[in-house]
C-alpha cells in the first residue's frame, strides 16, 4: 500500500516537472520517462521505455554511445555528469538546445541500480544568446561606428569627420535636428580622443534655469545659489582632463555665454568669493538644433562665442536624408525590442517597410526607435504589417495614385466624412466598411479612434 502511494506521488511529481527526466538501468536501458521528456524529444513514453538511452541523441553522448556497453558512458565511469549545455536531436531530426546533468542511483550497499538523467530545455535562452551575439557583431561590423549604424554616403562622411575631430583639442560644434543622434556623436568623439580616460560630462543647457545652470557649471556660490556642500565641484572642474558636452547650447543666456567665452579664451573659471581663478583642462563639445547664425543676427547669441565654438563644425544628417539606412536601423531596433519583449516578431513586411521609407521622420532616429517598439507591441507575431504601425505614420504614408480603385479608397480613409459614409452604408458592419475602404478591420478601428468617431452615434 505504501509502495503504491509513493509510486503515485512520483508520477504526480514527474508530471509536474518542467525538466525532462529519464531513468535507466545499469545497462543504459530506459526504464521510465516523464511527460516533459516526451515533449523535449518528440518520442512517446511507449517509444522510449525499453530502448537503449542511445535513442536520445544528445551531443554530449554521441562519442560515448559508440561503446558496446552503456557502462562506458561518463555517468557509469565517473558517477555523475556535470551540468552542461548540449544539443539534442528530436525524433523529427530538428535540434533542441538543452542543459543536461546525470547522477547514479545507488542502493543501501552502494551498488548501482541505474542512473537518472535530467534535461532542461534552454532553446529560448540559446536564441537570446544568439541574438545578443548578433547585435554585438552588428554594432562592430562595417555598417556600424561607435554605436551608430549607417552605410549611406552621408553617414560614412560623418564617421570620417568624427575620426578626424577626435584626436584634436579644438572645440567641436555639432549641428542637427532633434533626435538625429548628436549625443552619440559627442560620445564617439570622446571615446576616440586622447581624453577618453577622463570624464565625459553632459549638460542640457535647456533643462535648467539660468541660476541653477550657472551653479552646476561653475560650482557652489555662482548664480546666487549657496550650497551646504561647498566642496562640490562644478562641471568645468569635474570634467578636468576630459570633455564637457553642452547640449542645446543655443539656450544659454547672454550672461552665461560671456562666462563660457572666458573659459574658452583663458581656460580658467572664477572660484566663489572672487579668489584666485582656477585653471581647467577641458575640451568643450557643444550641440544645437537651432540656426546660430540667425540667433546672432537677432542679438540672442554672441558672434565671438560662435566662432570659438565651431572650430570644428559637424552636421548630423536627418534620417530623411539617409533613407537607405532605414531598413538597417529598423531591423536593429526590432532585434533589441524582441530581446526585451520576447515576442515572436520575425521582421517587416514589404508594405510596412515601404511605409517606413516614405515617411519623413521629423523626430529622426529617436522617432524610429519609438515607432518600431510600438509596432512590435501591436504585432501578435510574424511580420509587422502596415496596420501595426502608428496612426500618424499610416496617415502620412498613404499609397499614392496607382490607378487602382482600392488604393484610391485607401487614400480617402483619412477623411472623416468618408469613414462615416462607409459605416452608414454598411449598417455599422465593420468588416464591410473596412472592405469598402480598402483597408483592414484593425486599420479601420485606428482611423475611428484617431477621428474620435463613435459608431453608434453616426448610424
Amino acid at each position: 500500500m505504501v509502495q503504491r502511494n509513493w509510486q503515485r506521488l512520483w508520477e504526480k511529481l514527474s508530471a509536474a516537472m518542467m525538466e525532462g527526466v529519464v531513468v535507466v538501468d545499469p545497462k543504459g536501458i530506459i526504464q521510465t520517462v516523464n511527460q516533459a521528456m516526451e515533449e523535449i524529444t518528440g518520442y512517446s513514453r511507449q517509444e522510449l521505455i525499453g530502448q537503449s538511452c542511445a535513442l536520445i541523441r544528445c551531443s554530449a553522448c554521441f562519442g560515448a554511445n559508440q561503446a558496446e556497453t552503456r557502462k562506458q558512458c561518463e555517468l557509469f565511469q565517473h558517477g555523475e555528469v556535470a551540468p552542461a549545455k548540449c544539443v539534442l536531436a528530436k525524433k523529427d531530426g530538428t535540434l533542441k538546445h538543452v542543459r543536461k546533468s546525470a547522477a547514479l542511483i545507488l542502493d543501501d550497499d552502494g551498488q548501482i541500480l541505474g542512473g537518472v538523467e535530467v534535461f532542461m530545455d534552454i532553446s529560448e535562452l540559446a536564441a537570446q544568446e544568439r541574438l545578443i551575439s548578433r547585435l554585438r557583431r552588428e554594432l562592430t561590423q562595417e555598417d556600424g561606428f561607435q554605436g551608430m549604424l549607417g552605410k549611406s554616403a552621408v553617414m560614412l562622411h560623418l564617421f570620417s569627420l568624427i575620426s578626424s575631430a577626435a584626436p584634436t583639442e579644438a572645440p567641436v560644434l555639432i549641428f542637427g535636428e532633434s533626435g538625429a543622434g548628436k549625443e552619440l556623436v559627442a560620445r564617439a568623439i570622446h571615446n576616440l580622443s586622447p581624453r577618453r580616460q577622463g570624464p565625459h560630462i553632459r549638460v542640457n543647457c535647456k533643462a535648467l534655469q539660468e541660476s541653477l545652470l550657472e551653479a552646476e557649471l561653475f560650482g557652489p556660490g555662482h548664480g546666487g545659489i549657496n550650497r551646504a556642500d561647498s566642496t562640490r565641484l562644478g562641471h568645468f572642474e569635474a570634467a578636468h582632463g576630459g570633455d564637457l558636452f553642452l547640449d542645446e547650447v543655443a539656450d544659454l543666456s547672454l550672461n552665461l555665454q560671456t562666462k563660457l567665452l572666458r573659459v574658452l579664451c583663458e581656460n580658467v573659471i572664477e572660484r566663489e568669493g572672487g579668489r584666485k581663478p582656477v585653471a581647467v583642462d577641458v575640451r568643450i563639445i557643444t550641440a544645437t538644433n537651432q540656426d546660430l547664425q540667425q540667433l546672432v543676427a537677432e542679438g540672442r547669441f554672441r558672434e565671438d562665442l560662435l566662432y570659438r565654438l565651431k572650430v570644428i563644425p559637424i552636421q548630423v544628417p536627418p534620417l530623411r536624408e539617409r533613407r537607405e539606412d532605414i531598413p538597417l536601423l529598423a531591423e536593429a531596433f526590432l532585434e533589441r525590442t524582441r530581446l526585451k519583449t520576447r515576442k515572436a516578431v520575425t521582421g517587416f513586411s514589404k508594405e510596412a517597410l515601404e511605409r517606413l521609407l516614405r515617411y519623413d521622420w521629423p523626430g529622426n532616429v529617436r522617432e524610429l526607435v519609438n515607432d518600431v517598439e510600438y509596432a512590435c507591441m501591436l504585432c501578435p507575431g510574424g511580420d509587422i504589417l502596415p496596420e501595426h504601425l502608428p496612426v500618424h505614420l499610416i496617415e502620412k504614408t498613404q499609397p499614392r495614385f496607382r490607378g487602382a480603385a482600392k488604393d484610391r479608397d485607401s487614400s480617402r480613409a483619412r477623411d472623416r466624412e468618408s469613414l462615416i459614409r462607409a459605416l452608414r452604408e454598411s449598417g455599422g458592419k465593420m468588416n464591410e466598411a473596412a472592405k469598402s475602404l480598402g483597408i483592414s478591420r484593425v486599420t479601420l478601428w485606428k482611423w475611428l479612434k484617431y477621428h474620435k468617431i463613435n459608431v453608434k452615434e453616426v448610424l
